[in-house]
């Protein structure tokens, strides 16, 4: 599997071939037989996003820079497999997303990632706006399929404003990269070696107590699942009125506040 896709072949005669002619566009690439059109410097996740087609999906955020870290995004650029998020749009380059193979490879990762942590949907305040839960449901996820690990995680409740579940983790780095890039703090990274790989908080002891980490910083927020909650806020939204139980991820999510659709990849 490769981040970057070879150059796209030119369509043929009788095709949807991508137009590039309106003013201000660099060019179109064809997502599931859709033209959509792109920026200079645009990735396909990027481009697919701003013309409202979904794009499976763990680790990316628009207001953070690309990882390619849970290949969930990954597509069929002229063929060739290359995670969305990381992959430059080019004109012409033909997108398989929603197929039944991809989304098949996407269920098998998201099946191990839930035997890989501890993860009970129905006892967890995120239960309802959470992305690795939804995304479940939208690829048609009906088991673990394989055997669970049930690792012994820890739970850091010191910080009096939120609490790291680690049980929780599925090690996207968006808290990681949140912290880094908007917070300006480093409060988190990633350590150990295959299975052992593991979130650390950056303080004297490991907690979150004594890291630099505020109840208001972009990272304590941005979290897909519920690794990193606020405390005494514990299903405040009831279930059954959250984001995901009222629309699909694939879909527009209707706010629980005010029932108005929002793009869910602006939701903290």
């Amino acid at each position: 599997m490769t981040d970057r896709a070879t150059p796209a072949s030119s369509p043929t005669a009788g095709d949807s071939a991508p137009r590039a002619d309106e003013p201000g566009l660099r060019g179109r690439f064809l997502l599931d037989g859709v033209a959509v059109p792109f920026d200079l410097g645009d990735t396909l996740m990027q481009a697919a996003t701003r013309a409202g087609h979904y794009v499976p999906h763990l680790c990316w955020h628009p207001r953070l820079g690309h990882s390619g870290a849970c290949r969930l995004c990954s597509v069929k650029v002229d063929g060739r497999l290359s995670a969305a998020c990381t992959t430059r749009a080019a004109d012409g380059q033909r997108v398989e997303n929603r197929t039944t193979e991809i989304d098949g490879k996407r269920r098998l990762l998201l099946q191990m990632l839930f035997v890989e942590g501890n993860h009970f949907c129905p006892s967890c305040e995120k239960s309802g706006h959470c992305l690795l839960q939804a995304t479940a449901y939208e690829m048609g996820m009906q088991g673990p399929h394989f055997e669970e690990f049930y690792p012994h995680r820890p739970v850091d409740a010191s910080h009096p404003e939120m609490w790291l579940d680690l049980n929780r983790c599925i090690l996207c780095k968006l808290c990681v990269r949140a912290s880094h890039e908007i917070d300006g703090k480093d409060v988190f990274a990633i350590g150990g070696h295959g299975i052992g790989v593991h979130l650390i908080v950056n303080s004297p002891s490991g907690r979150l107590a004594d890291s630099g980490v505020a109840a208001d910083d972009f990272a304590a927020h941005v979290c897909p699942v519920g690794a990193i909650l606020p405390k005494r806020r514990g299903f405040v939204v009831p279930i059954g009125r959250r984001p995901f139980d009222l629309a699909p991820v694939s879909g527009p999510v209707v706010s629980a506040g005010a029932g108005e659709p929002e793009s869910f990849d602006e939701r903290g």
